[in-house]
C-alpha cells in the first residue's frame, strides 16, 4: 500500500510537471491548468482524425485493454473508438462475469497479468477506488474510466472541452463562467470531477440545483467555495437557471438500493423547450453527460429540445473521442509525432457534409 501511495504522488507530479509519458489518469485532482490546458490543446488536434478528413497510425502495434466491469456503452466505445483511430489494436473485456474477477482473482494480480498484455489499459469498475487499486498492479498507464460513485475524470475533461469550444462562440472562457449542475448531484461522479476542474479556474458561479436528499457532497462544494467561487445550493429551478450552461444528470439510479427509491426523484428536474425559454438565456447551453433518460416518468430533457442549436449533448460525446485519443497520445509520449503518421482516407466518409 505505502508504495502505492508512493507511485500515485509520484505520477500527480508527473503530471503538474507536464510529464504525461508512462503516467496513470486517476483523478482529476492530478492537474494542473497548465496539464488541462496540454491536454485540451492536444484534443483539438485530433478533429481531423476523428472527424476522418485523415487518418493517424501512429500508434500502430499498440494494444489497449479495454476493462469495464461495470455497463457502459459510449465511454467503452468512445474509448476504442479513440484508440483505433490513432491505428492502435483494442481488447475488450465486459462484465466481472467474463473476467478472473468472478473466480476471485484480485485486482492487483488481474493488473498484472493483463499489463503484460498491453501498452495501456482503460478500467471502468462499479466499487469507488478499485481503478487506483489496479493501477497499483499494473505495470503500463491506467486511464480511470470511472469507479462507483467516485470519480470519472475523462468524462470532466470531455465536459470542460466541451464548455470551452461552446462558450467560444460567445467570446467566453472558463474564467468567468456561470452554470448550473441539475439533477443527481449526491451519486454523479460527473459533476464531481468537473466541479473540482472547475475550481482551477477564475471567478466561477456554481448553482446547483437538486432535491435535498441528493445535493452535491459538502467535499465538493468545499473545494470550490475554498478557491474563492460561488456557489448556489437549491431545489428550484424557477430564476435559477439563467447561466452559460445547463449540465444535467440523470437519477442515478443503480447507485440507489432498490428502483423504488430511486423512483422517488425521478422527473422533479425536467428540461423542455417551455422551461427553457421561460427560465434560461436565450444563448443557454445545454449539456448531459448522457444516457439521458427518456421514459414520461423521467424525461430529463424532452425531445423537443433536439432541435435547440445549443444543445450540445451529442457535440459532447463525440468530443469524448478527442479527448481520449489526445489522453492516449499524451500517456504513450507520441503527441508531437501525429502528422508525421498521417495518411489520406481512402474510403467513402459523409462526416464532413
Amino acid at each position: 500500500m505505502l508504495y502505492f501511495v508512493a507511485n500515485f504522488y509520484l505520477n500527480v507530479q508527473l503530471l503538474k510537471m507536464m510529464k504525461f509519458q508512462g503516467s496513470h489518469i486517476l483523478s482529476v485532482s492530478q492537474f494542473d491548468r497548465d496539464a488541462i490546458a496540454k491536454i485540451l490543446n492536444v484534443s483539438a488536434q485530433m478533429a481531423p482524425y476523428a472527424s476522418r478528413q485523415k487518418r493517424c497510425h501512429v500508434l500502430d502495434g499498440a494494444i489497449l485493454s479495454n476493462l469495464f466491469f461495470e455497463p457502459s456503452t459510449r465511454t467503452r466505445v468512445s474509448f476504442g473508438t479513440a484508440f483505433n483511430l490513432l491505428g492502435g489494436f483494442v481488447r475488450e473485456t465486459v462484465g466481472q462475469e467474463n473476467s478472473s474477477l468472478s473466480k476471485g482473482e484480485s485486482l492487483f494480480d488481474t493488473a498484472q497479468v493483463i499489463s503484460g498484455y498491453s501498452d495501456v489499459i482503460a478500467m471502468r469498475h462499479p466499487q469507488m477506488h478499485s481503478v487506483e487499486q489496479f493501477a497499483q498492479g499494473s505495470t503500463v498507464p491506467v486511464i480511470n474510466g470511472g469507479d462507483g460513485a467516485n470519480e470519472h475524470p475523462t468524462q470532466a475533461l470531455l465536459d470542460l472541452f466541451t464548455i470551452q469550444s461552446e462558450m467560444m462562440h460567445f467570446n467566453k472562457g472558463l474564467d468567468n463562467l456561470n452554470i448550473v449542475l441539475m439533477g443527481d448531484l449526491k451519486h454523479g461522479r460527473t459533476v464531481h470531477s468537473l466541479s473540482k476542474l472547475l475550481s482551477l479556474y477564475n471567478n466561477v458561479k456554481v448553482t446547483m440545483v437538486s432535491p435535498k436528499e441528493l445535493q452535491m457532497p459538502d467535499s465538493v462544494i468545499s473545494t470550490l467555495t475554498n478557491a474563492g467561487h460561488q456557489v448556489i445550493v437549491t431545489d428550484t429551478m424557477a430564476g435559477n437557471l439563467s447561466c452559460d450552461v445547463i449540465y444535467q444528470t440523470r437519477i442515478q439510479q443503480e447507485r440507489f438500493a432498490s428502483k423504488d427509491e430511486a423512483d422517488l426523484y425521478r422527473g422533479h428536474f425536467s428540461l423542455n423547450k417551455s422551461v427553457y425559454k421561460q427560465y434560461c438565456q436565450e444563448n443557454t447551453v445545454i449539456m448531459h453527460p448522457l444516457p439521458r433518460d427518456s421514459r414520461p416518468e423521467a424525461n430529463e430533457l424532452d425531445i423537443d429540445l433536439n432541435d435547440l442549436d445549443n444543445l450540445a449533448i451529442f457535440r459532447q460525446a463525440q468530443n469524448g473521442v478527442l479527448v481520449r485519443m489526445a489522453l492516449f497520445a499524451l500517456t504513450l509520449g507520441v503527441e508531437e509525432q501525429l502528422t508525421a503518421y498521417e495518411k489520406p482516407v481512402n474510403w467513402f466518409t459523409n462526416k464532413n457534409r
